[in-house]
């Protein structure tokens, strides 16, 4: 018979193996983290079609950054102007928001670039712009269009991991009857918006892919909420006579009294009987939705109120989630959508029957800027270009810069505009400001 300590011991160890650390019944130790759950495309198109959230997830960000569209700054306002009237025609802007949709939806967002050329050409050669008419149409599509993308691999090619060409499904249908085709495409006839890639893969990633627990814990918060709200409050009815009737007579009298406490405002009970109603509580639910919440945001990289569907518009300086959420807009805009535009503007010059004919991009003084997403108030606005305006002549005063520097910073090479060349908020303004003038106050007593 075992003693006691050994009695003790072998509980320990028992328990140890069963419920408790590292065994094969510790929920912990079987949750474990990096099992990547690759999603399909019809499981992406299934969770975008059923979550309003998923979709607030996947357009918005690909909204804001098409919204305000840009401006397209040249010498030549006339031909600016036409320029951007081809692009309204092309439907530039729906079909570069829609690119980035698919983006973030499945990994991959493409726009096909409808040519005419001076001669027969084949999708599988190389576009040469010296040969370009015209462009003729933008049509954007994601990845389910795409069986294969032919990426270099050669770290010492100066193309390393940039798409060279790739397959694509050029199925057609005509009413019962369907033509499937397939086509190798040449890259230069594609715009491509890729953000998430790994490196041994050859599509992009989709958003949704490390979104997938946090969607679904918000999936489960919704239907359980639903629970609760169903359930919020009911009524408990208490008698000695319910011991002595039969199940099928309960049945019928709950049904009875069901109704008749839902339709009345008057319940009527006997001596010694007691009517109660009960509430389901409710007491830390708020903090493990703000948890949930809170990790959905971190992983999309958008604001809660974003997500939630709030208006772009007027922002005071205590919305700095949302300025830092613009300002990675605005880094996107610059760094992934930028390049895309130019290469298509660049396109709208050298094509011979485009506005202004065949004009080489890279004779002519033009720019790309976007238009700002947000605004300030009137107040906050006056009292930044005030403090702007200040430290530019102190600058100026302590020989730190030349007004001709000032000049080109703040109103570039095609005149005045209205935002600068800067960034921050009123709050770093201010400070930068002062300190400019601290620094200039005194060293100008020590002189």
């Amino acid at each position: 018979m075992l003693s006691l300590l050994e009695q003790a011991r072998q509980y320990k160890e028992d328990f140890m193996q069963g419920h408790g650390k590292a065994g094969a019944k510790d929920k912990l130790t079987r949750q474990v983290p990096g099992v990547r759950r690759k999603l399909t495309h019809a499981e992406i198109s299934e969770l975008y079609a059923d979550n309003p959230i998923v979709q607030n997830i996947v357009d918005i960000p690909a909204e804001d950054m098409t919204r305000h569209w840009f401006t397209l700054r040249m010498k030549d306002e006339q031909l600016a102007r036409d320029i951007m009237g081809r692009l309204a025609d092309l439907k530039a802007k729906d079909a570069f928001m829609k690119m980035r949709m698919y983006e973030r939806m499945r990994g991959d967002g493409f726009i096909s670039l409808g040519v005419s050329q001076k001669a027969h050409f084949e999708l599988k050669a190389p576009l040469k712009l010296d040969s370009l008419l015209t462009i003729d149409y933008l049509h954007p599509f994601s990845s389910i269009k795409v069986s294969e993308l032919l990426i270099n691999d050669d770290v010492f090619d100066n193309n390393y991991g940039k798409l060279e060409n790739l397959r694509i499904n050029r199925a057609s249908r005509s009413g019962i009857q369907a033509v499937e085709t397939e086509s190798l495409v040449h890259y230069s006839r594609v715009l491509h918006d890729q953000t998430r890639r790994l490196e041994d893969e050859e599509q992009g990633m989709s958003l949704l892919e490390s979104l997938y627990d946090a969607i679904t814990v918000l999936d489960t918060s919704l239907w359980s909420m639903g629970q609760i709200l169903h359930d919020f409050t009911f009524k408990v009815y208490g008698s000695e006579d319910v011991k002595n009737i039969s199940p099928v007579e309960q049945k019928e009298m709950s049904m009875l009294l069901d109704f008749m406490f839902r339709a009345e405002s008057l319940a009527i009970i006997g001596a010694g009987e007691t009517l109660t109603k009960q509430s389901t509580p409710i007491s830390g639910i708020k903090e493990l939705l703000d948890f949930a919440w809170g990790y959905t945001a971190a992983a999309a990289r958008m604001p809660k109120s974003v997500i939630k569907g709030q208006e772009a518009g007027t922002l005071t300086g205590a919305q700095y989630d949302i300025m830092n959420y613009y300002a990675r807009i605005t880094s996107a805009q610059e760094n992934e959508m930028k390049p895309l535009l130019e290469r298509l503007i660049r396109m709208l010059l050298w094509a011979e029957n485009e506005p202004g004919g065949r004009i080489d991009p890279d004779t002519v003084e033009w720019e790309i800027k976007f238009n700002p997403l947000w605004s300030v108030d009137s107040k906050t606005d006056a009292e930044i270009r005030k403090i702007v305006a200040e430290t530019d002549q102190i600058y100026v005063s302590n020989g730190v810069i030349s007004a001709d520097e000032i000049r080109e910073t703040r109103f570039g090479q095609f005149g005045v505009s209205d935002d600068f060349k800067f960034s921050g908020d009123d709050a770093q303004w201010k400070r930068m400001a002062n300190e400019v003038y601290s620094a200039w106050k005194e060293n100008g007593q020590h002189a």
